[in-house]
């Protein structure tokens, strides 16, 4: 019997995949899994128990993803799960800053009572007139699980499309609408967009061609076009809050939209401070808790990992016979595979992968004879093994 803790409240769609083998907890202490949305965990201390935390959305910087794999803690996340919701906001997003839509509504409230508001309202309505998307140019920084359908999207309603993504996958890429361009660096993006729309990770790195901390910046600003809107519904950290708000106040940014309002943005003449509603519809919480459980089930009972953000990917399918899960240091074995060979096994199958420090291996064998398990313990650098 697994013990489920859960840390913020998790939609009943995904909890209904838990099966008899699990029972929720209101301790945390005695848990064997973790789910989680936006509750802090960098100060918790971890119980013994704890094999896995499952975050019900896609960032993950509310979780200690380091100290997790020192402690043998597998930690996971939902992407591409609220990536629909993400990118229709991003739609809203721009008919919000292209049309004034929220300037006018407010003023409207200034008006309500009076007699002639539908006069003043005709009088009136000439402050608030944008300009229409159809036929500009919408650059896209990052075409992963939300940029790639927000492109293909944008096309739809008369919009070119241009994109940068030094990572895109073949998948990915295969599900581009071909009349999305692709270039080869963010300055052209940043040059070219009528719109940009960052979709990227944040990334702290010495590399300015890694780096995505404050990548748009006093520097690439001033590459853009007069009159360039922004939207931010991916990190906050991507935007230097300081050039953006001189760059709104020269009329250089028409309009700044960010999912993540502080103390900067939220009082920033020209941005538009949405309260992080990118991924909050009740589609998307059921859609991330059913993958978030779907996936913590999978591994704690097939030590299957997918999606995780610090172990790296193995996966062998669902377990049908004996199979032992093992957690080595990459620096030490260059080769777990070797190692296990050696050990008196008889294996049907084996796969391994590494991710920075950690290792994970999964070998399905005909037998976990307890001598056979000791000798993998035995090897030099090996963490734990686990005889599922």
């Amino acid at each position: 019997m697994f013990k489920v803790n859960c840390l913020n409240k998790i939609s009943p769609v995904g909890m209904a995949n838990l099966t008899d083998n699990y029972t929720v907890t209101e301790n945390f202490d005695e848990a064997d899994i973790v789910l989680v949305r936006s509750a802090a965990m960098h100060e918790m201390q971890f119980p013994k128990t704890l094999k896995a935390i499952a975050r019900a959305g896609a960032g993950v910087n509310n979780i200690p993803l380091d100290r997790c794999a020192d402690e043998n803690i597998v930690v996971f996340n939902t992407p591409g799960a609220n990536a629909n919701a993400v990118k229709e906001l991003a739609i809203a997003a721009m008919l919000l800053a292209s049309r004034d839509i929220v300037g006018g509504i407010n003023w409207v409230q200034t008006v309500k009572d009076d007699e002639t508001v539908a006069k003043l309202v005709e009088k009136g309505k000439s402050k608030f007139a944008g300009t229409e998307i159809k036929g500009k140019t919408l650059g896209i920084i990052g075409l992963g699980a939300i940029g790639g359908p927000l492109g293909n999207a944008a096309l739809g309603l008369g919009m070119k499309v241009i994109g940068f993504d030094p990572f895109l996958s073949d998948a990915a890429k295969a599900a581009l609408d071909p009349a999305i361009e692709i270039v080869g660096s963010r300055d052209e993006i940043y040059k070219n967009a009528d719109f940009i729309s960052v979709h990227t990770p944040l990334i702290d790195d010495p590399d300015p061609e890694k780096n995505t901390k404050k990548m748009i910046n006093a520097e690439k600003i001033a590459l853009m076009k007069d009159g360039v809107i922004v939207l931010n519904l991916a990190r906050d950290l991507l935007v230097d809050d300081e050039a953006m708000k001189a760059a709104l106040e020269s009329g250089k940014v028409r309009k700044y939209v960010t999912d993540f309002p502080n103390p900067a943005s939220a009082n920033m003449a020209g941005a538009i401070a949405i309260p992080h509603l990118g991924a909050s519809t009740e589609e998307a919480e059921d859609n991330c808790a059913a993958m978030a459980v779907k996936q913590v089930v999978d591994y704690v009972e097939n030590g299957n990992i997918i999606n995780s953000v610090n172990y790296p990917r193995v996966d062998l399918g669902a377990k049908t016979g004996v199979r032992i899960a093992v957690r080595y240091d990459a620096e030490a074995i260059a080769d777990i595979v070797t190692e296990v060979n050696g050990v008196g096994l008889v294996i049907n199958a084996v796969k391994d992968g590494k991710r920075g420090k950690v290792g994970y291996c999964l070998i399905d064998a005909k037998e976990a004879a307890a001598s056979a398990v000791d000798a993998i313990k035995a090897i030099a650098g090996v963490r734990k093994v686990d005889v599922l």
